[in-house]
């Protein structure tokens, strides 16, 4: 596969993959306030159980390399925010809320690869445990 095809493939995936982010944001915020970033936690944790899923799935049934362009660096690279993540932990920092922003941080680091592990685990079982 040639890099402009590649590239068609990653920028596909981002494109939707931020747009689920916003709308998937927006409504986590419209329902939870804004007193604490909850959208982007959830975001950053499930967009971990993803990739830890679709990464298991691809490499347990060896799918085209494409699915990992378009999926886990795609998708997934638009969905996740840990950009995001790293402004608001700051912000939190600079307003003096440390066990808000502790929470977050460790939140955040802790429930993302549990998110991964649990991804994992489910791609195992659809795949028989040949992971």
């Amino acid at each position: 596969m040639d890099s402009v095809s590649k590239i068609l493939l990653v920028g596909g995936g981002g494109f939707i993959g931020a747009n689920v982010r916003y709308w998937l944001g927006g409504l986590i915020q419209s329902r939870l306030g804004s007193t604490f970033p909850w959208q982007t936690m959830f975001i950053n944790v499930s967009g971990s159980m993803i990739i830890g899923l679709l990464l298991g799935l691809i490499e347990g049934q060896n799918w085209n390399p494409n699915w990992r362009l378009f999926g886990a660096i795609g998708i997934l690279g638009g969905y996740t925010t840990f950009s995001s993540f790293a402004y608001e932990a700051l912000r939190m920092v600079a307003d003096r809320e440390y066990g808000r922003a502790f929470f977050y941080i460790e939140g955040s680091a802790v429930f993302t690869v549990f998110g991964a592990w649990i991804g994992l685990v489910i791609a195992r079982l659809l795949v028989g445990g040949r992971i």
